[in-house]
Order: C-alpha cells, then sequence, then structure tokens
C-alpha cells in the first residue's frame, strides 16, 4: 500500500530539525523510498554527520527557521537545485524555555523556533505547492506536551499548542481550497530519545521510544489517512493517554480547576479515573 502520492521516487522533501533525533529517522525513511531529500538544521556540524549518515544522498542546508529571511534562502535553494517540494516536515525545535517567570530571552527564542519557525516553513513552501497540480503532504511536529498541558515548561507547551492550533486551521484551509490534494497532519511523538532529550540521559531510557520508531509510526498513520500521528512509548499505553487527553477537556466541561491532574484536591480523583478498566 502507498503511503501517500506525494510520497513517491523523485519527488522532493523538505526537513527542518532534519541533523538527528526524528527528523533524520524519517529522511532515512525517504531516501529509502527514493525521494530527494533536503535536510535543514542550525548546527552545521549535526548536518554534516546527518549527510554522511544518509551517504551523501541528501541537500545539506544550514538554516535557522527562527528567521523568515533564512527560511526563504532554504526554499529559494531547495527549489533551484532539487525542484518542487511535494513533502514538508516542519519538524525543528527546541527545549528550554521554562514556567512563566523564566527568563524572557528563553520564551522568545524558544516561540522562535518552536512556532514561528513552523508558520515560516509553511508560508514559504505552501503557496507553490498549492499553486502545482502535484501531490502534496505537510507534517508539522507536535508534541503530547501542547494537548495535555503538564506544568514545568509552560513555553514548550505554548509552543506546542500553538502548533497544534496552527495544523488543525492548515488542515482546514487546504481542504477548502485543494481537497485532499495535499493534506496535511500533526506528528505527535511520546516519551522518545532524541537530540533533546539526550541532554537529561546519557543513554536511552527503557521507556523512551527510538525515533525510528516515530518516523514508522508517522508513515503508517499517514497511509491510514490520520491527522493526528499519535505516537506512544514503552511505559504509556493508548488508554491511558487517552484518559489524559479526555481528563484535560473536561477541566472545562466540569468546571474543575486548571491542570486539576496535579491539583491537590483532584490529583487522587484523576489517578482512580485513570486506572479505571
Amino acid at each position: 500500500m502507498s503511503v501517500h502520492s506525494a510520497i513517491a521516487p523523485g519527488q522532493v522533501a523538505v526537513i527542518t530539525g532534519g541533523a538527528n533525533g526524528i527528523g533524520l529517522a524519517v529522511a532515512r525513511r525517504l531516501v529509502d523510498l527514493g525521494l530527494r531529500v533536503a535536510l535543514a538544521d542550525c548546527d552545521a556540524a549535526q548536518l554534516a554527520v546527518a549527510g554522511d549518515a544518509l551517504g551523501g544522498k541528501a541537500l545539506l542546508v544550514e538554516t535557522d527557521v527562527a528567521s523568515r529571511a533564512s527560511v526563504a534562502a532554504l526554499a529559494a535553494r531547495v527549489e533551484g537545485e532539487l525542484g518542487p517540494v511535494a513533502v514538508l516536515m516542519n519538524n525543528a525545535a527546541i527545549g528550554g524555555g521554562g514556567d512563566i517567570l523564566a527568563d524572557p530571552a528563553g520564551w522568545d527564542r524558544l516561540l522562535a523556533v518552536n512556532l514561528h519557525g513552523v508558520i515560516h516553513g509553511l508560508q514559504q513552501f505552501l503557496p507553490g505547492m498549492i499553486t502545482s497540480d502535484r501531490p502534496g503532504l505537510v507534517i508539522n511536529t507536535g508534541s503530547k506536551q501542547g494537548i495535555t498541558q503538564p506544568p514545568g515548561n509552560t513555553a514548550y507547551n505554548v509552543a506546542k499548542s500553538g502548533v497544534k492550533s496552527v495544523t488543525e486551521g492548515l488542515a482546514h484551509t487546504l481542504r477548502e481550497r485543494v481537497g485532499d490534494r495535499i493534506t496535511a497532519h500533526l506528528l505527535i511523538p511520546g516519551f522518545t530519545y532524541t537530540g533533546m532529550t539526550t541532554r537529561h540521559f546519557k543513554e536511552k531510557p527503557p521507556a523512551a521510544w527510538t525515533p525510528d520508531q516515530v518516523a514508522q509510526t508517522m508513515l503508517d498513520g499517514i497511509a491510514r489517512g490520520d491527522f493526528y500521528l499519535w505516537c506512544l512509548d514503552n511505559e504509556t499505553s493508548w488508554e491511558v493517554d487517552r484518559r489524559r487527553v479526555l481528563w484535560n477537556a473536561q477541566d472545562i466541561t466540569e468546571g474543575r480547576p486548571a491542570l486539576s491532574r496535579w491539583h491537590p484536591d483532584w490529583k487522587d480523583v484523576f489517578a482512580d479515573f485513570a486506572s479505571r478498566e
């Protein structure tokens, strides 16, 4: 079964944040499927290593997705050297940021990369994809944190919530303008051992998925036509994730305090809810 009509030999794919982790794992899959891949990343050294790992089969473009001009330069180079883009994966992201009273500079940088970087990618590449008569595929990398909102890193949650909203709005816009010729999808990784998590863990924790597992789950979901490409990990089942999502939404409908899952008056109630058969 074909994954997607845009994923075909000779087609062009762009992946931001492609020097390691999920982006590199997806790049390997696409190269193996015969696509011409452009990898964009702000880390030139890591980008060179990634290029070697792909056997020199990718165009490597040092890019800061927080800069509209840098993403415009990426688009121009890809168009000039590889041709029109069929697959766009806005995957670049950084950690840090912190809670609401954390360093404002950290907030600014995280939002610039994790949210505005996605917007820049869409605004640079989508017009050409829309005006063409070719199939297209857009994947934006979100996070479970953008949905369940665990406390501790509000900046990251805000950015990934924004990516969710942008991608949902994009799916509607594309459906209205081009039908199903170009589809949009939200990748939602769980606990994954990537370059972002290696700062905290020298080796992959048993609970974490590998980037390859996320990449395969992404492709399987796209083949099914799923919008929400939900990933698990090695310690959290779909049923547990489903209950966490439902509980978070029901904070509104049931009039509970914000983030009641972690509220001292409600955390035991949530624990009971989450453990029901």
